[in-house]
């Protein structure tokens, strides 16, 4: 049932009107919340992020410190929520900027990767190369630290996904042929 699951306590209200919603099954047989007045359905959809690989000229990575949930105090690489007007390329673009102070552009797209959120759920990350282009390195927006390391001698890397791009980007350093 939906009343147990934790979204449906998150979202009683119509975001259209403010009614309450109720509980329905749809046609393709998905436990939906609707309002009962206006009619509108809560969908419940991954959200989209960004996250960038970025290296230097020794192949060090580039990774931050959060400051803020989820995961704060520990190791990431530079990532965002992807805003309504903007694409995931663009994203990265001003994650990068954002986070570390640098200006870059996309090398490369990684591909994706969907893992759990304890915010919302599910997020589907979807993983870019940078290409360093200028700027002066320092932490800045929601990361307290932002520093330069071996790929093979990290700290720990709060996120699956980041995980995942980052040995992505190990294989193709490795691997220099099958780019």
């Amino acid at each position: 049932m939906i009343s147990k699951d934790s979204t449906s306590k998150k979202n009683s209200f119509c975001l259209r009107c403010g009614h309450s919603l109720q509980e329905f099954i749809d046609e393709g047989n998905q436990n939906r919340l609707k309002c009962a007045k206006c009619g509108w359905i809560l969908y419940r959809n991954p959200v989209p992020a960004s996250a960038c690989v970025i290296l230097n000229t020794k192949s060090e990575l580039l990774i931050i410190r959060r400051k803020f949930p989820p995961q704060p105090g520990e190791w990431a690489l530079p990532s965002g929520y992807i805003e309504i007007n903007n694409d995931p390329e663009e994203t990265a673009v001003i994650e990068m900027k954002e986070e570390t102070g640098l200006d870059g552009e996309v090398e490369r797209f990684l591909g994706y990767f969907p893992d759990y959120s304890p915010i919302y759920e599910k997020v589907i990350s979807f993983g870019f190369l940078m290409k360093i282009k200028g700027g002066k390195l320092m932490a800045g927006d929601d990361a307290s630290e932002a520093k330069f390391v071996n790929a093979h001698e990290m700290p720990p890397i709060a996120f699956k996904s980041h995980r995942y791009f980052i040995e992505k980007v190990r294989q193709l350093l490795e691997n220099p042929e099958q780019s």
